[in-house]
């Protein structure tokens, strides 16, 4: 009899510890109450990472069965990452507002123009974070191919509508521009997150793992390139292959394509020259403005000189907040792509450093998210909403110091643009509702 009792304790013992352990929770079956999963629902959902097909496959139709609710009220916020996320933004509209003033007087008449649309921008983009904070980023998935394909033909719509500086990148509706390759870059997440986590057990083949994702990155890339849109291509071949990395991909294959593809478009563009020079002019003339921006006196040269000397001028420790030189009209679209610049030669590389250190942090806090995720979905989406706001991060700050070509890339949550920061705080909200869900199984 104490026998009997104590191998059904130890019984108990190890449901427990393995109902504990498990972390992958994909949907909650049929409950009208928001509560932790039971025992018998989360073996369902652990069933999922298995490897063998037919029980992976039974798994996930079995989900697939019940609804899963669009929001979750339980977890903590990840303060950290919230308290840089904000930290960021409440910085970027100071020095917005800095750099800023003086080209909204002269051709706005308000110094105010620019600084007041995007406190707008801003409060909707943090009441955007919260929201999607409180969504149950698994009721995403349903999302995943419609918005894939919304994107693409916003990012076609774009062709309908007149170019600004020579680049058709923005879809007009009444006084609003709208951006949709900002739109392209979360749908690309969502769509990989959702295949990656559906067909784990494929990732290590060379068509279901490596080529249809580069199929399906393409299809959207080559609608983009041709606004001409280089940098987000940049973003998007960046983010595609961190997700192909983290999701799983074999490295030889990735290697393997990205030679032969790096071949192919060589030839394409040897064999196509004519076609290609008149295309992306604008890329090669950048090419040798980069390579010595202070040997020619042509207009095209003329931003990165006044960056690079924006830069120079600030010194140590700047020149004082709001005493910046270069921005009264000398360094152009100082509000958008060069507004680090400001801040380079206003804080000096003390201030520049600063920055720098909380965009580290709050990539830090990104990875740790997608690391502590309970699921593979979550992970996923994690990783590629952290590479895109890395990576764009590190871009501007290239491009400002002239380490690469000007591509003309954004720094989130400093540059000016409605849809780009409402875009980020969104996805950043996503990834605090990552975190929740994450921290609540900890509980």
């Amino acid at each position: 009899m104490k026998k009997r009792q104590e191998h059904s304790a130890s019984k108990k013992g190890r449901t427990k510890e393995n109902t504990k352990k498990s972390g992958n929770v994909v949907a909650y079956p049929n409950r009208r109450q928001y509560s932790r999963p039971t025992t018998s629902a989360k073996k369902t959902q652990m069933a999922i990472k298995s490897r063998s097909g037919k029980d992976s496959a039974q798994s996930v139709k079995h989900i697939r069965n019940h609804k899963i609710p669009p929001i979750y009220l339980w977890g903590d916020f990840d303060i950290p990452f919230l308290l840089l996320t904000l930290a960021l933004l409440g910085f970027g509209l100071v020095m917005l507002f800095s750099s800023s003033y003086a080209r909204a007087y002269f051709y706005k008449d308000s110094s105010f123009y620019y600084i007041r649309r995007q406190i707008i921008w801003s409060i909707i983009g943090i009441i955007g974070m919260v929201a999607a904070s409180f969504i149950n980023y698994h009721w995403l998935r349903r999302f995943s191919w419609p918005l894939y394909a919304v994107s693409i033909a916003l990012c076609m719509a774009c062709y309908l509508f007149e170019a600004e500086n020579g680049a058709r990148r923005w879809v007009r509706i009444g006084p609003v521009n709208f951006q949709p390759s900002e739109v392209a870059k979360f749908a690309l997440i969502l769509l990989f997150a959702h295949l990656m986590s559906k067909d784990q057990d494929k990732m290590n083949r060379l068509w279901e793992g490596t080529i249809r994702y580069l199929m399906l990155f393409a299809v959207i890339a080559a609608v983009v390139v041709m606004q001409p849109h280089l940098s987000a291509t940049l973003l998007l071949a960046g983010i595609t292959v961190a997700m192909l990395f983290v999701g799983g991909a074999k490295l030889q294959h990735l290697i393997t394509i990205g030679a032969v593809g790096l071949a192919g478009i060589a030839a394409l563009v040897f064999t196509l020259w004519g076609f290609f020079s008149e295309q992306f002019a604008h890329v090669l003339v950048r090419m040798t403005y980069w390579l010595d921006p202070f040997s020619t006196t042509d207009w095209g040269a003329y931003q990165t000189q006044q960056s690079l000397m924006a830069i120079g001028s600030g010194g140590l420790l700047g020149v004082g907040l709001g005493e910046s030189r270069q921005k009264q009209l000398y360094l152009p679209e100082v509000q958008n792509d060069f507004v680090f610049a400001i801040v380079c030669e206003e804080l000096g590389f003390v201030g520049a450093c600063i920055i720098i250190i909380l965009f580290a942090l709050l990539i830090w806090r990104g990875y740790t998210i997608a690391l502590h995720a309970k699921d593979r979905f979550g992970a996923l989406i994690a990783v590629g909403i952290t590479t895109q706001i890395g990576l764009q991060a590190i871009l501007n700050i290239a491009v400002v110091t002239n380490t690469i070509p000007n591509t003309g890339i954004s720094l989130p949550m400093f540059s000016y643009g409605g849809t780009s920061l409402c875009m980020i705080l969104g996805e950043l909200g996503i990834l605090l509702a990552v975190s929740r869900q994450g921290n609540y199984e900890k509980e």
